[in-house]
């Protein structure tokens, strides 16, 4: 772990920082987790340094968008010999390594999935949804009505805040007249009472399934066979949600009834795409098959913004969706399919389809170890490194935010100690109830930092208490 060089110039204090950006700086685009805002210097595996040189073990790696590890040294190579080589070019021209990441993915889906189909690439996660947007309208005719789950996420862009659960990100956008129509997700842990898990799991199929017994149920047409709805947005694992993973068999009877009536099936792997649950796509868990699949954040280990999506060849080959389509200046950049093709080789060469299962587990483990120590802990759970924590009151069920929200405090304050000195803990919110610890950490976390990682939890865990008693 290497702290900041203190010495090279320019250097700003955080308080002249701060007063900066406090006068500068749009806060739309970003979330202050803290008061003061955090402000970090350097990065290195599975930490992140302060300016006082603190390091800070990072369980989140920037919503799972490095999930190769900070200034992976392989990884910022082949960004500098892009850099060397052809740094930039147009995007209606052709560079090597663009060509070389689309069939790629296109072969890996078709080896899975038994589908042919083509790459789109654009800049971020949000725009890419967009593009299947697009795509998912072209395809059915104009159709622009989705469903999407409750507790779903996928961006906050116009269109993607449309399919996005969460009001509070349209709020103040004017009026969404192609809102998405959001069924209920089963949520393991909060499930009606009396109900085993995989029985709420056919429920909430069931009660989809519902809406097409009848003309009158609103979304289906029997006479001539057709849905008012063109698609179904989905995340196998929910991310913003809270990580909350569905019993194993959800999926395919969502499918089975999404087949029956002509409703395509995006799947959203921004988040939990690239090894994160221990398979390249997280949906190849539950033994569906995606007619559009979405990526992003991790493809290039968060060093250059690249998103891309894979579509059925039926839904976006040149003829049904020519040149032209959709753009973006940026998109296809040589920088960031460089590092596709990089991440992708790596993550088979590191065999992370072995070892993600193995060191989740052992995560997974931990924090049952943990939960038995603190009654706080209503509910852990996880699949592969994509890990969730559910803060609770003492009653083990009840949504405590304020409880972690101090411990992210604490964690970000840099005051926890390891080995006699201090070190910090990152963390990252989410959850229905914003009261639940979302772990992503690195894919290559040594089972050392995992075993650090509980020990800095029991001890915030247990001054979060302390300090919320006093108070």
């Amino acid at each position: 772990m290497n702290a900041p060089d203190m010495k090279s110039p320019p250097f700003l204090d955080d308080a002249a920082l701060l007063a900066e950006e406090a006068q500068y700086s749009s806060f739309g685009d970003t979330v202050h987790y803290v008061d003061p805002p955090k402000i970090f210097r350097s990065c290195e595996g599975s930490y992140m340094f302060d300016s006082a040189g603190i390091p800070y073990l990072d369980l989140q790696m920037w919503y799972s968008a490095v999930n190769f590890g900070y200034a992976n040294p392989r990884l910022t190579d082949a960004l500098k010999r892009q850099i060397d080589t052809l740094p930039q070019v147009a995007s209606q021209y052709l560079h090597p390594t663009r060509i070389e990441l689309a069939g790629m993915v296109a072969r890996d889906m078709q080896s899975k999935f038994g589908l042919k189909g083509r790459v789109h690439f654009n800049v971020g996660g949000a725009q890419a949804i967009e593009d299947s947007l697009k795509i998912v309208r072209n395809a059915r005719n104009g159709k622009s009505l989705m469903f999407a789950f409750e507790g779903g996420y996928h961006g906050r862009t116009l269109g993607a805040s449309a399919i996005t659960s969460s009001y509070r990100y349209r709020r103040r956008f004017g009026h969404f007249s192609d809102r998405a129509m959001f069924l209920p997700f089963p949520y393991p842990f909060r499930r009606p009472k009396g109900m085993s898990a995989e029985e709420y799991s056919d429920s909430c199929v069931y009660q989809f399934e519902r809406l097409f017994e009848s003309e009158y149920n609103g979304v289906w047409d029997p006479k001539v066979g057709q849905s008012e709805y063109a698609a179904f947005y989905v995340e196998p694992i929910q991310g913003t949600g809270g990580y909350v993973v569905p019993p194993r068999n959800f999926f395919k009877g969502l499918k089975r009834v999404l087949d029956k009536y002509g409703i395509l099936m995006v799947v959203d792997e921004i988040q939990m795409g690239f090894w994160r649950t221990g398979k390249l796509w997280s949906i190849e868990n539950f033994g569906v098959t995606p007619d559009v699949l979405v990526f992003g954040k991790a493809l290039t280990n968060g060093l250059n913004p690249l998103s891309g999506l894979w579509a059925r060849e039926e839904l976006i080959n040149p003829t049904l969706f020519p040149p032209g389509s959709t753009h973006s200046t940026f998109n296809s950049n040589p920088l960031g399919t460089s590092l596709g093709v990089e991440v992708l080789k790596l993550g088979r060469e590191m065999d992370y389809e072995r070892t993600v299962p193995e060191k989740g587990a052992y995560f997974l483990a931990g924090l049952k170890e943990l939960q038995k120590r603190h009654k706080e802990i209503g509910d852990v759970d996880g699949l592969g490194l994509a890990l969730r924590a559910e803060i609770c009151t003492d009653d083990g069920y009840t949504p405590n935010k304020a409880l972690l929200d101090k411990m992210v405090d604490i964690g970000l304050a840099g005051e926890l100690t390891h080995q006699g000195k201090p070190i910090g803990l990152v963390l990252d919110v989410g959850g229905w109830y914003k009261n639940v610890i979302t772990f992503a950490p690195s894919l290559n976390i040594t089972y050392e930092e995992i075993d650090l990682a509980m020990v800095l939890l029991d001890q915030l865990l247990t001054k979060a208490k302390r300090l919320g008693s006093v108070g």
